[in-house]
């Protein structure tokens, strides 16, 4: 019985970010965030909407609208000024995930499964629409978030840690399955080996990547931020931010997976090529 019948994108909105926050840049992070002046163009915040026939599953849930409108959403003193210089956003009314998801033909109530890549803001906003979906997360970015200075560190955790929510820390065990090599561990998120998450990290030191296996169809890897343009992913070059030898390990990880897969189709956050790269993959 198929377990897929349908992958789709929607967009919370849009952000701004440094050019060597995309990278590549042999600038230090703190140098290039102190200097830079320039943004890019706009680029997507995605959220991935996945049709599994045990309910829906989404990869990652986009920005909070209030991020926009509330003048009380990010930290004040220096870590505020460090928000300030890393992004700019755009967020419509219509385009929380609410109304994003409705206006794909979705109900929010109807999301079965919430997955985190990692939770900066700009993957964890749609949390408070999410009280009656699971929320599933790697256990060492939830250690990671619960240290000290968090904020510092990108996490905000009075939007994080809410009321009401069904957190689900997973950690890698091993899989058993060659075909995911170099990978040997991860969480098969429904035990049919169609959503499959990996170690990722590098952006954070948790961060996941989903693995999508279609009937059909080529396979999809859903990233998160471990890169902002899959061409870039594809050259071995790692973005402005997080540690650059995770990072680097994790993209040459990522890059035989493909050459394994020469259909699999990169999905990253921030990409402003991934709408149309699902497309062209078949996004039915």
């Amino acid at each position: 019985m198929t377990t897929i019948s349908r992958v789709s994108v929607v967009s919370t909105g849009t952000v701004q970010i440094r050019p060597e926050h995309v990278g590549p840049t042999k600038k230090n992070t703190y140098v290039w965030l102190a200097t830079s002046r320039q943004w890019t163009a706009p680029r997507p915040i995605n959220a991935y909407v996945v049709e599994h026939s045990e309910g829906l599953v989404l990869f990652d849930t986009g920005q909070d609208r209030a991020s926009v409108t509330d003048a009380g959403y990010f930290p004040g003193g220096l870590n505020g000024l460090v928000y300030d210089r890393l992004a700019k956003f755009e967020i419509g009314p219509e385009q929380t995930l609410t109304r994003q998801l409705a206006a794909n033909g979705y109900d929010i109530r109807d999301v079965h499964t919430a997955v985190l890549s990692h939770l900066h803001q700009d993957h964890i906003g749609g949390l408070p629409e999410l009280t009656q979906a699971r929320i599933v997360i790697s256990e060492p970015e939830w250690r990671s978030m619960r240290r000290p200075l968090a904020a510092a560190r990108g996490f905000l955790r009075r939007h994080i840690e809410l009321p009401g929510l069904r957190w689900e820390l997973v950690r890698p065990e091993p899989l058993g399955d060659p075909s995911v090599s170099p990978f040997s561990s991860g969480h098969d998120l429904f035990g049919d080996g169609s959503l499959v998450l990996l170690p990722t990290p590098g952006h954070t030191p948790g961060s996941l990547s989903l693995l999508v296996r279609r009937p059909d169809a080529p396979p999809l890897l859903m990233v998160g931020d471990l890169t902002y343009d899959a061409e870039l992913l594809a050259a071995g070059d790692i973005p402005g931010v997080g540690s650059r030898p995770a990072l680097r390990q994790t993209v040459a990880q990522v890059n035989e997976l493909r050459a394994a897969h020469p259909g699999l189709v990169v999905l990253a956050a921030h990409d402003p090529a991934a709408t149309s790269a699902l497309a062209t993959a078949g996004a039915r």
